[in-house]
């Protein structure tokens, strides 16, 4: 059986290493529920979050030194969910040093969490979207905030 060509995700001519955000969205393989699972309000929170896994903490902990690997990146806004994760990567170019592409990121994060958990726990690829502007910016902000709380409604949810 021969499979089908995969279509190319990525614009083409595009400089993924130029300055701009990008809203990143990677999965786990096969949806499993690897990172966390999101807990309800209770009584020490007024709104849905993620428990983290031991996955979940090393991706995290990944996430958090994207900032002093790669210093012409930073990654401000992001949610950890059950079986995915949204974030924010805003690359800022400089004539002196060349800015690491989206792709370098999220494949450096990804591989530093399956070395650790000792396996490769991801989906191949990743979806993006250049944030062109400050209202989209802001919408995509208030979606990766609400997230957990709109967890039943997201297109990546998976009964676990």
């Amino acid at each position: 059986m021969k499979l089908s060509a995969r279509k190319p995700i990525r614009l083409k001519k595009y400089d993924y290493s130029r300055s701009a955000a990008y809203f990143v969205t990677f999965c786990t393989k096969n949806r499993e529920h690897l990172l966390g699972k999101v807990a309800p309000v209770g009584a020490a929170t007024c709104r849905p979050h993620v428990m983290l896994s031991k996955s979940g903490i090393l991706l995290n902990e990944s996430i958090q030194l994207v900032r002093s690997i790669y210093p012409n990146a930073n990654i401000k806004h992001y949610i950890i969910m059950p079986n995915h994760v949204h974030m924010i990567i805003e690359i800022i170019s400089r004539r002196q040093v060349a800015a690491p592409t989206i792709s370098l990121i999220v494949g450096n994060i990804k591989r530093h969490v399956s070395v650790c958990a000792g396996q490769s726990i991801w989906q191949k690829s990743f979806h993006d979207h250049i944030i062109r502007d400050g209202i989209s910016y802001r919408h995509i902000r208030k979606y990766i905030h609400d997230n957990p709380a709109l967890w039943e409604q997201d297109c990546y949810y998976t009964k676990h």
